[in-house]
C-alpha cells in the first residue's frame, strides 16, 4: 500500500508511518464506508436541494410512501422507524402539513389519536425524490461491473448477520 492517489491508502499509510498501533485490521474498511457514507449524503443532500426537501421531510414523506397505501402512519411509528424524538417528528410533520405535502386525520383505531398522510403531492414527491436520490447513488458507480457491486453487497451484508 504505496502513496497512491486513493485518499484511503495515503491516511492509512500516514498512520502507518506515524502511529501504527492506532491500526487495527478494520481501520481500512471503516474509513472507506465513512468515506463512501459521506459521498452518498452529498448526493442525496444536492438532490433533495434541486426539489426543496430537507433531510428530514425527505425522510418522512419516503417512510410514509414506503409503507403503502393509504401512505399514512400514527407519528409514534414514524418517530420509532425514523429514530427521531417525537418533537422532531412534530416539527418536520408541521413543515409538511404547511406545505400541503401530508396532513394530519384521526386514527380510525383510536378516537383520541392522529395518524400523517401523504397528500397526492406528497406521494408524487416523495416518488420523484427517492427516484433521483436512486440515480444520483447509481451515478457513484458508474463503470464499475455489476459482478464487483454484487460482491461488496454480499460481504457488507456478511458483516452485518448477527
Amino acid at each position: 500500500m504505496g502513496e497512491s492517489g486513493d485518499p484511503v491508502d495515503r491516511l492509512i499509510a500516514s498512520w502507518q508511518r506515524e502511529l501504527p498501533e492506532v491500526l487495527y485490521p478494520t481501520s481500512e474498511l471503516a474509513k472507506r464506508i465513512m468515506v463512501l457514507a459521506a459521498e452518498l449524503n452529498e448526493a442525496t443532500r444536492r438532490v433533495l436541494r434541486d426539489l426543496g426537501l430537507t433531510t428530514a421531510e425527505f425522510d418522512v414523506i419516503v417512510s410514509l410512501r414506503r409503507s403503502g397505501a393509504p401512505y399514512r402512519q400514527k407519528p409514534s411509528d414514524l418517530s420509532r422507524s425514523l429514530l427521531l424524538s417525537s418533537g422532531g417528528t412534530s416539527n418536520v410533520t408541521n413543515q409538511l402539513v404547511r406545505r400541503e405535502l401530508v396532513v394530519r386525520e384521526p386514527d380510525p383505531e383510536d378516537g383520541r389519536g392522529t395518524q400523517i398522510r401523504l397528500t397526492d403531492e406528497g406521494r408524487a414527491l416523495a416518488e420523484r425524490a427517492v427516484q433521483a436520490s436512486s440515480a444520483a447513488h447509481h451515478e457513484l458507480w458508474a463503470g464499475i461491473p455489476d459482478e464487483t457491486l454484487k460482491q461488496a453487497g454480499a460481504a457488507l451484508r456478511e458483516l452485518f448477520r448477527p
